[in-house]
């Protein structure tokens, strides 16, 4: 069998395909496997094999999860191909609890498992027979996916957030989340998990989007991680309105400082955004059986509402349950100094926003006590950075033929869009993922990139990196399309030398491909002007990458200045050039830094 590392030399994308796995355990201990391989059309090939009976050492998890792993892999690598997506019977998932977690964390594969009761009347499921009932499994398993090759977002019955394929993609076991944090940590936070479900508290979350950006980010691996633990949280989601996401948009960047000068939110903007919020709130939400009726009816006993876009909640809230808790999060960097201005277009939005948000039990901000505006009571205010899930797709280890497959798969897109692709297989280049906000400093990578090489230019430098700039979309942020153009007129317009140098990508959601692009740069950079505690920043760290970021917001909490990375004063492009150029010729320093980045988020636990 050739190595895994030969993927790398390949030139085309392999072909995508799915698994559809069943078993039975006989009595005598050995176990009929078989295995269904399917493409999006049709039966591609199959197997049927008895097994074990496992050996003293084993069991029978154990016999199951090494035969499964060892014949992916082989057929992988022998037939220059990629599982993305697995279906397995519930019952296979019981007899073989840590076959999910396999298939996920080793071999890239999400793992579904799925009910049989839906079959043809008179034909039971135990009377297919097994190869029968795993073809079965991966059709039923490709209806789940999407084509960017993910699976299809779900979002249920009163907006209800069904991560994970409808709660049916099992990533990680208990054990798998425990051994990513040190044991003080664990045992505090099961602490804390015992007094909840021995309580029976139910806990909801509201935002306005369940897809791209941080906060839904680290609300699919909160709900996971609850699923995992037994722990009752829901999450809630707005129909969406058009125009009322470019409103709150436009509250978001005044906020932030960000916004055109003199943008002000006036008066029939802020009743659009309050009724959008009501009518989701009577339809959705304090109906009878809603998450937002009384907890004695069988609402949440907890409320947390993210962000600018949810606030009007709370009052409705606080009239119909007085007494539960409700509790406002606030992820992005709030120009207190403006706010403190009266008259001031942040004052205005302050004061619309602050009306609802005051009615809250608790603010709770990002660890930097300038972004809590002056009117919020302090003993109401409580500090929390950004999280993310160290073994979702986003920061999970991958190996060296699942990273050439996802590298291959971004040139596709790239090949797609006639953008510039990465160069395989020796590439080198730079990265910044981000959305494409007025705030993440976009300009200043393309100016930096420039500086860059005009000092290899100017020293002879061979093997110059690329830059990638690149991001998922997200539907309540309409400026992207905007801030895209933008960066494209610069790049054709100021630098059409280094166009063929740089890629600038809008991605669908693909959390592998942004983990392959990532734990592989050189170096990665994060310029914001204006930043709340950047999840992106604690990723590239976590892949041991040298991070070059902006002092702004929450970042300086997460870099540890010519440690792990470099902290700039937000627009200096030049000192950003020099780092870059030091970072990609100076192999010794460039180890040290990314050790240091690997080891340090470690030591948050």
């Amino acid at each position: 069998m050739a190595p895994i590392a030969s993927y790398k030399i390949r030139k085309i994308l392999p072909l995508t395909l799915y698994l559809g796995i069943s078993a039975n355990v006989n009595d005598d201990g050995t176990v009929a496997m078989a295995m269904a391989i399917h493409d999006t059309t049709y039966l591609v090939d199959f197997s049927v094999r008895t097994i074990g009976p496992p050996t003293k050492t084993q069991t029978v998890d154990d016999l199951i999860c090494d035969h499964v792993t060892n014949q992916v892999l082989r057929y992988e690598q022998e037939h220059f191909v990629k599982f993305i997506g697995a279906g397995l019977p519930i019952a296979l998932q019981k007899k073989s609890p840590g076959l999910c977690s396999r298939l996920w964390l080793q071999l890239d594969i999400v793992p579904i498992s799925m009910r049989t009761e839906q079959d043809l009347p008179g034909y039971r499921w135990e009377q297919r027979l097994i190869e029968e009932q795993a073809d079965s499994m991966a059709r039923k398993c490709i209806l789940l996916f999407g084509p960017s090759l993910v699976p299809v977002l779900q979002v249920g019955f009163r907006g209800i957030v069904q991560t994970d394929c409808g709660f049916r993609a099992h990533l990680a076991t208990k054990e798998d989340f425990k051994s990513t944090c040190g044991t003080s940590t664990w045992d505090a936070m099961m602490h804390y998990v015992k007094q909840l479900k021995a309580k029976k508290i139910k806990i909801a979350f509201f935002s306005s989007t369940p897809q791209g950006g941080g906060v839904a980010l680290m609300r699919h691996a909160l709900v996971r991680f609850a699923r995992v633990l037994g722990v009752d949280l829901t999450w809630y989601v707005p129909k969406p309105r058009p125009g009322v996401f470019r409103i709150t948009k436009n509250m978001h960047n005044i906020l932030q400082g960000v916004s055109e000068p003199g943008q002000r939110i006036s008066h029939k903007d802020q009743a659009a955004v309050t009724e959008w919020i009501s009518r989701n709130a009577e339809r959705c939400w304090l109906s009878p059986d809603g998450p937002l009726c009384s907890p004695k009816e069988g609402g949440a006993d907890i409320v947390v509402i993210d962000d600018p876009q949810m606030p009007g909640l709370i009052p409705l809230i606080k009239k119909h349950t007085p007494n539960r808790p409700v509790i406002y999060r606030s992820h992005i960097q709030i120009r207190s100094d403006l706010i403190a201005k009266a008259g001031s277009p942040q004052a205005e939005v302050w004061d619309y926003l602050w009306n609802n948000i005051k009615q809250a039990d608790m603010f709770i901000s990002h660890p930097i006590p300038e972004f809590v505006p002056h009117n919020v009571p302090r003993e109401k205010v409580a500090y929390m950075p950004a999280t993310t899930d160290w073994l979702d797709g986003l920061n999970k280890p991958l190996n060296n033929w699942d990273t050439g497959y996802y590298g291959h798969l971004y040139n596709s897109a790239c090949h797609a869009q006639n953008m510039t692709h990465i160069s395989h297989p020796d590439y080198k280049y730079f990265i910044q993922i981000a959305r494409f906000d007025p705030a993440k400093g976009i300009d200043h990578v393309i100016h930096s990139y420039a500086a860059f090489r005009k000092r290899c230019t100017e020293r002879d430098v061979s093997k110059i990196p690329q830059l990638i700039v690149c991001g998922n979309g997200s539907v309540d942020d309409p400026d992207a399309n905007t801030i895209y153009d933008k960066t494209m007129e610069l790049i054709e317009n100021s630098y059409p030398d280094l166009a063929s140098s740089i890629s600038v990508m809008r991605l669908d959601p693909n959390d592998q491909l942004l983990n392959t692009l990532m734990s592989n740069a050189v170096a990665v950079l994060q310029l914001s002007t204006r930043e709340g505690f950047e999840v992106k920043v604690s990723e590239a760290l976590h892949a041991g990458r040298p991070v070059i970021a902006s002092t702004a917001g929450g970042i300086p909490i997460q870099v540890k200045d010519r440690v792990n990375g470099f902290l700039v004063d937000a627009g200096d492009t030049e000192a950003v050039a020099d780092h870059l150029l030091q970072l990609s010729t100076d192999k010794a320093f460039w180890n040290r830094m990314s050790e240091a980045a690997r080891t340090g988020p470690l030591n948050y636990s």
